[in-house]
């Protein structure tokens, strides 16, 4: 077996890794991230009835980028919190760093009355 040959498929599982799609992780990460700003948002306006909506969703690149060390991608959510008369906005951020794991960027604005 000639040696490019070897390395080419000791290559091929690396450069198959890096193919996940964005898309699956984001529509994966979806209803954890919703989840977050309702929680958050349920506390803030104190509103135990609070719902979450998607407003939008998008994949941002890596921050680091370097030959030996590329930071994850970031599935980031706007959603929109109402309940009691009140409503807001949240971003959330999901890295894809295989914890499965979102957390609450902060409140885009302010509590508002309906």
């Amino acid at each position: 077996m000639p040696v490019r040959f070897k390395i080419a498929l000791l290559a091929l599982p690396v450069v198959l890794a890096g193919c996940t799609s964005s898309t699956q992780f984001r529509q994966q990460m979806e209803p954890v991230a919703v989840a977050e700003a309702q929680r958050r948002g349920s506390f803030e306006m104190d509103c135990p009835a609070a719902t979450a909506t998607l407003l939008s969703s998008e994949t941002l690149q890596p921050e680091v980028r370097t030959f030996i060390y590329t930071g994850p991608e970031r599935a980031v959510y706007n959603v929109g919190v109402s309940g009691c008369g009140k409503r807001t906005t949240y971003v959330v951020i999901c890295p894809d760093n295989g914890d499965n794991a979102c957390f609450d960027g902060g409140s885009r604005t302010e509590v508002q009355e309906d």
